[in-house]
């Protein structure tokens, strides 16, 4: 199987277990609902308008635009990695982080028309009165809680935020690219440089 063949697959089935789950999670969990799989971890159905981890920085449209500009930026990244014939552990990896990217956006751009408020019941998909949020609005589904450490008081010192597969795939991915492509990175980088310098001149 060529690698391009190996990338597409990657991605469309990360793409389809982020979906699944957090579709799954949308259609029969109301908001804050949750249930313990072991004392060290949880499904807990949260919503957040940010980032990876549910931080929240800059704007939702802002947020929302940048995602696609960034995964647009990734096909493109991969298309010349595979052109150039690079490490194919080094073009699944960055595979890897381009569906994580892509998982969040859908959640952005469409959960928001799709889907009622989860708000003390379990969301319907299409409603009459139509969804939430118009589009780019949309909130990510998050429901992947491991509250491993706890303080006296039940608190959770260790890990407290809730995420979802889409933020695993990013941080696996970055974790792999940092661990064992960190030279594929560099030489990635130098090449596009000289793209550059090439294009200016």
């Amino acid at each position: 199987m060529s690698v391009t063949k190996k990338s597409l697959l990657l991605i469309i089935l990360v793409l389809l277990i982020d979906q699944a789950s957090k579709i799954f999670i949308k259609l029969n969990f109301a908001l804050g609902e949750h249930v313990e799989v072991f004392s060290w971890f949880q499904i807990f159905f949260v919503e957040n308008n940010g980032m990876a981890f549910g931080m929240e920085i800059i704007g939702k449209l802002f947020l929302t635009l940048f995602r696609i500009v960034a995964v647009s930026g990734l096909i493109y990244f991969i298309y010349k990695l595979i052109k150039q014939e690079a490490n194919q552990g080094y073009i699944l990896a960055v595979s890897l982080l381009l569906a994580g990217a892509a998982g969040n956006i859908f959640d952005s751009l469409f959960y928001g028309l799709l889907f009622s408020e989860s708000y003390g019941m379990a969301a319907t998909f299409l409603p009459e009165t139509g969804g939430y949020a118009p589009i780019f609005y949309g909130k990510v589904v998050d429901m992947l809680y491991f509250p491993i450490l706890k303080n006296s008081a039940g608190e959770t010192i260790f890990f407290s935020p809730v995420f979802n597969i889409a933020d695993s795939a990013i941080s696996i991915a970055v974790g792999i690219i940092l661990i064992f492509f960190r030279k594929d990175l560099n030489d990635s980088l130098e090449t596009k440089k000289s793209d550059n310098k090439e294009n200016v001149n």
